[in-house]
């Protein structure tokens, strides 16, 4: 058994693929449009043999609300702090920095928690992450 893919609904399909291209720095790897069904389908990931994210779009208004069955989505990561300077630089809200050097939380645009966690060992806590203060949920 291979785990394949997770999937997102996306609220906005500019500032999802935004987020996950751009500031998460994914790949997108294919897309379609089903007129029919009046969807796309976006998928992401870190390189081709990884397990994707697929985002979702509804092309018709929808309303969607956060279930609390769902925690987050997990990324190793080769720098902390590089990662979440790279996410803070371009607008994204760290919620949980990683004051440890391991662990940090943000949220994309849909409101999906994700945890970033550093590759090997924890790097030698750091300003300005060791005195930021958590922020909201995550």
């Amino acid at each position: 058994m291979k785990f394949l893919h997770c999937m997102i609904r996306a609220k906005n399909l500019e500032s999802s693929l935004d987020f996950y291209c751009h500031k998460l720095r994914l790949k997108l790897l294919r897309y379609k449009d089903y007129p029919q069904g009046r969807f796309s389908l976006y998928f992401l990931a870190t390189d081709e043999d990884a397990p994707e994210i697929e985002l979702t779009y509804n092309w018709d208004e929808q309303t969607y609300t956060q279930g609390n069955n769902f925690g987050h989505l997990a990324y190793l990561v080769d720098d902390i702090y590089e990662t979440c300077q790279h996410l803070q630089t371009n607008g994204v809200q760290i919620l949980r920095p990683p004051r440890d050097g391991r662990m940090a939380f943000i949220k994309d645009p849909n409101g999906i928690s994700i945890e970033l966690l550093q590759a090997g060992k924890s790097l030698p806590p750091e300003d300005p992450w060791v005195s930021m203060p958590n922020v909201g949920t995550w």
